[in-house]
């Protein structure tokens, strides 16, 4: 009797998202038996002298042709950041929640992070500066140039997921 091969674990790929009304990170990686793989990265960028509407629906079309395209199972986002002013947090509340109506319309799982989670998750710190978590992110994947900060943003959720994902088997 032959031995049968191994069963492969199914890879689960994660789309991070860093919202924003005006650039919007996006990092895909996929989470396999040897640990969260970078899969592409990028950042939406809508015309600042447009109206916030106009911008939000840029952003949704383009982030649902990533969603079509890179075929991600499931999403991490940022959770709105509310030590911030109030009209701060409330923009970047719009950027996320068009990004759950995306995720919606798509049928994707949302789960969301806290930054001090992130940073902590991927620097060891929860105060780490944008520069660290970008320097981190481009090691943690074996990246041979930077991403843009709000692509890094978007891959340290992802990778926060995939941590996340991890401990809870």
């Amino acid at each position: 009797m032959a031995n049968p091969q191994p069963k492969r674990a199914l890879a689960r790929r994660v789309l991070g998202i860093d919202p924003g009304t005006r650039f919007c990170g996006y990092g895909v990686v996929e989470l396999g038996s040897d640990g969260p793989q970078y899969i592409e990265c990028g950042v939406l960028t809508a015309d600042q002298a447009k109206p916030m509407e106009w911008r939000l629906g840029e952003i949704a079309k383009w982030l649902g042709d990533v969603i079509n395209e890179l075929r991600p199972g499931e999403v991490a986002v940022e959770q709105v950041f509310s030590h911030i002013n109030p009209k701060t947090a409330l923009v970047l509340a719009q950027a996320r929640g068009m990004v759950l109506a995306v995720a919606g319309l798509h049928g994707l799982q949302v789960s969301s992070y806290a930054p001090t989670m992130i940073k902590k998750t991927v620097t060891g710190r929860g105060r780490a500066s944008k520069d660290q978590v970008t320097l981190m992110v481009q090691t943690l994947f074996g990246l041979k140039n930077p991403p843009q900060t709000d692509a890094a943003d978007a891959l340290a959720i992802a990778w926060t997921h995939c941590q996340s994902v991890k401990a809870a088997f």
